[in-house]
């Protein structure tokens, strides 16, 4: 895609606003936080109003404004105030004195909400500390240990290739490790003789010095955020790990409306913290979703190759945001350049510049950092390999399926709950690919090395003396590796998969999947592209491996051709929100502005198709925070959108039976449903998708319904208990069982509440992933000839659930046709 010249947008018409990190001061001080030159900086008295610098005015027309044709400035997206209460709110500092006066002037909120996150996340500072410090001492550890290895062991005694050099000692005497350890002079002797060992060990010192001050700084930060919890926020350092991430950010909140945190607003909204934490990143996911960073490869023989690293990631990091040429002036706003047209060429170039000298700096430091890789990468993998070798074939989601797949304001712990409750059927749905060929070697390469590993058992087993023989233990140790590796191979004989359900599943958890894999969940290529998501972790510790090598390659070759693209990616997808800064235009959740007409957007957005975020993440995006977030109001755009969904979703479960109706009645139906399950909204979702495979027929109904259908009565299920449980007039015994809600209200009751709104906000959204990919996929499966007045629309079903429809229609939840054409036959025999 070309970004070179995208149409333009309208700036905005208000005056410019105080700059809004400056401005903010984390509670309240005796003193106004520093201001920007022209700002007085004296404070005023109570009830007088600083007026606002005079910024420059961003016109529609003229030849001065033209180069902020593209850069965007909103105002506070809050429904507008009274006359006179907006100005107010602007340009008065409310100063107080209370039990958080010893927080102000904090210049960053960045790095102050992202600190709060943080801290709740690694468990308070005891954890924190506990783990910084245990950071600093593995790193000597390896150093040590290492050099150790080194220079103070001689191997030749240790591998017994000579004989100790000692008359007292037996010819025949055991060898201990002290005898294989060499003296402290000899071994001394031996690092000073190694220039390039000093050389190295130099450097380690120089690294772990710098670490040691990082930490050490955090540590002070994190001291000042665990005062913050206990006397601001009123959370005790023994209570941190019974309030959810949830119940922090409320009270952030309403610490805000008491004693306000940032200047230029007076209420904070969720939205706004998770700008904050979340700014950077927001700016790499929409990339990736736009496909400008340069992590996608076609390779000659290797085909399509994906390859992000942690180091090529940092890098990426410290080149966009962070580094002395990065597009970022500090946390919260652009360089002046970046919004200008007219500069574009010249930072494109600056930035390829800059790409290379960094390329060219990690190709200098490779044989460090990649033997660094090697040391940490034993150290941390052979045990485990040696006592489950298994556990190299397991799965993990690749750091690019992290941002592929991630929300734009999605916060770590929510994306790693995400993936995680959809690594299992990831997993399944990997393991129903098996290769006859190599299932076949396996099995024979398999009896082989396990008939000579089980004579060598049974040898030892007999004589423990066999073990003495020289490479008896490495033969056994490989011997079990191959085995387990060749049982990998072979498929369970046992198991019936269906790869459609299986790839439903995973879309219902990760929410985002290509287009072209509907209805080829089957095919090879599908599978070759979900092993760039879902990767061996052999493969990932290969690629972390590779990662000295190839990112100075990508940063010196792949980078700069991108350069001007990603420099008009920042200019035309930034806006400047009062109050927080320059975020990601995507992460405003602006229907209008980037919503896509495919994805239920089609007449609430004006937005281009190169404005339009791909594979429908604005729409879903908006629709994951509003479930996560139940007392964020969205703005006007983003309010009308959710309640056309509303209404769209009442009016396809009006046309769907009752949920109690999608599936057969039986036993396994019936503890899905129960109220006694466990698990009742992951039953809702396993519901839909055992629904999703088959059009359900009801007999009130006149014509079957598509499988959207199916998902809103399932939605409208699950929507409803939430929304009646506050409304004694409408008693549930007027409620037939068909109509009775899946979650009852003696459920919700039951549940804790943080732990219901976490249970049914995902299954919610699981739902409308799947509702929202379904009208997708019928737009798409629409005629576009026109049709004649009158005539009945066919009833729209999901690609691959059309094809089976008529075999599926009448078979039970978890039937298959192999399986009745057993029984049959079974009875026909007897």
């Amino acid at each position: 895609m070309n970004l070179g010249e995208p149409p333009g947008i309208s700036p905005g018409t208000s005056e410019s606003h105080l700059p809004p990190q400056e401005l903010c001061s984390c509670l309240q001080g005796s003193q106004d936080p520093p201001g920007p030159p022209g700002i007085p900086e004296s404070n005023p008295p109570p009830g007088v109003g600083v007026p606002p610098p005079q910024g420059p005015v961003m016109a529609e027309q003229g030849e001065e404004d033209r180069d902020y044709r593209e850069y965007r400035r909103l105002e506070d997206c809050e429904e507008d105030s009274p006359p006179g209460e907006e100005e107010e709110e602007q340009l008065l500092l409310h100063v107080t004195e209370g039990p958080t006066d010893s927080w102000h002037h904090i210049k960053d909120l960045d790095s102050f909400f992202t600190k709060i996150y943080q801290f709740h996340q690694r468990n308070g500072f005891a954890c924190v500390l506990l783990s910084d410090v245990l950071e600093l001492v593995q790193f000597l550890f390896v150093v040590t240990f290492s050099t150790f290895l080194l220079c103070c062991v001689d191997y030749d005694v240790l591998f017994a290739t000579r004989p100790l050099n000692h008359s007292h000692v037996p010819e025949r005497a055991k060898v201990t490790l002290p005898d294989a350890v060499l003296p402290a002079p000899q071994c001394a002797r031996r690092l000073r003789g190694s220039g390039w060992l000093l050389f190295l060990l130099v450097l380690a010192g120089a690294v772990w010095l710098c670490r040691l001050v990082t930490a050490l700084r955090r540590l002070v930060g994190y001291w000042e955020i665990r005062s913050f919890y206990i006397r601001a926020l009123g959370i005790p350092a023994e209570e941190l790990c019974n309030h959810s991430w949830q119940s922090v950010q409320a009270r952030l909140l309403a610490l805000q409306r008491r004693q306000p945190l940032c200047v230029p607003r007076r209420e904070l909204t969720e939205l706004d913290i998770h700008h904050r934490i979340l700014r950077f990143r927001n700016y790499t996911v929409a990339m990736v979703n736009k496909s400008l960073l340069p992590v996608r490869f076609r390779l000659p023989l290797l085909g399509p190759v994906v390859f992000l690293t942690r180091g090529l990631q940092f890098n990426l990091e410290l080149l966009l945001f962070r580094g002395p040429a990065a597009l970022f002036q500090n946390t919260w706003s652009l360089r002046p350049q970046v919004k200008r047209a007219g500069a574009r060429r010249a930072l494109a170039r600056g930035l390829a510049r800059a790409a290379v000298l960094l390329g060219v700096a990690n190709l200098a430091l490779c044989p460090c950092v990649l033997g660094w890789r090697l040391l940490l990468a034993f150290f941390s993998y052979a045990e485990g390999l040696k006592r489950a070798p298994g556990s190299l074939g397991a799965r993990r989601w690749s750091l690019y399926a992290r941002h592929y797949l991630r929300h734009f304001n999605e916060l770590g712990h929510e994306l790693q709950a995400r993936l995680g409750r959809g690594h299992a059927p990831a997993t399944r749905y990997m393991d129903s690919f098996s290769s006859p060929l190599l299932a076949v070697l396996a099995r024979h390469v398999g009896f082989f090395a396990g008939s000579v590993l089980a004579v060598l058992i049974v040898l030892t087993v007999y004589d423990e003396d066999v073990l003495t023989v020289q490479h008896i233990l490495t033969a056994i140790t490989l011997l079990g590796l191959v085995v387990t590796v060749a049982r990998s191979f072979i498929p369970d004989e046992h198991a019936v998969w269906c790869p459609e359900q299986l790839l439903q599943r995973v879309l219902a958890h990760v929410h985002y999947l290509p287009e072209h894999w509907q209805g080829r969940a089957g095919r090879a290529e599908t599978r070759a592209e979900m092993a760039q998501l879902f990767q061996y972790k052999a493969v990932f510790i290969l690629e972390e491996l590779l990662s000295p090598l190839v990112t100075p390659l990508i940063l010196i070759f792949a980078f700069p051709p991108r350069a001007l693209d990603i420099v008009d990616f920042f200019r035309n997808f930034t806006v400047e929100v009062a109050g927080v800064g320059d975020i990601c235009s995507f992460a405003q959740l602006d229907v209008r502005h980037h919503g896509n007409p495919q994805w239920l957007s089609e007449g609430h957005t004006e937005a281009p198709p190169e404005r339009q975020a791909e594979h429908g993440k604005t729409e879903l995006s908006l629709m994951r925070f509003a479930l996560s977030n139940p007392s964020w109001r969205p703005p006007p755009p983003a309010r009308r959108f959710l309640g056309h969904l509303q209404a769209q979703v009442t009016r396809d479960a009006a046309t769907a039976p009752a949920p109690r109706h999608l599936l057969p009645e039986g036993p396994l139906p019936a503890s899905l449903l129960s109220e006694d399950s466990a698990l009742a909204p992951e039953a809702l979702v396993s519901s839909v998708l055992a629904a999703s495979g088959l059009v359900a027929r009801d007999p009130r109904f006149g014509q079957p319904c598509s499988t959207a259908s199916a998902t809103a009565s399932l939605l409208a299920s699950l929507r409803t208990p939430l929304g009646t449980c506050a409304a004694p007039e409408s008693p549930a015994e007027h409620q037939g069982p068909e109509d009775r809600p899946a979650l009852s209200e003696s459920r919700l009751r039951s549940l804790s509440r943080s732990a219901l709104l976490a249970e049914v906000a995902s299954a919610e959204m699981s739902l409308h992933a799947i509702y929202l990919h379904q009208l997708h996929q019928q737009q798409q499966q629409q005629p576009q000839g026109p049709q004649p007045a009158g005539a009945p629309k066919p009833p729209f079903v999901t690609t691959g659930s059309a094809a089976r429809a008529s075999q599926l229609r009448e078979m039970p939840l978890g039937g298959w046709a192999e399986e009745e054409e057993e029984e049959e036959e079974e009875e026909t025999m007897t």
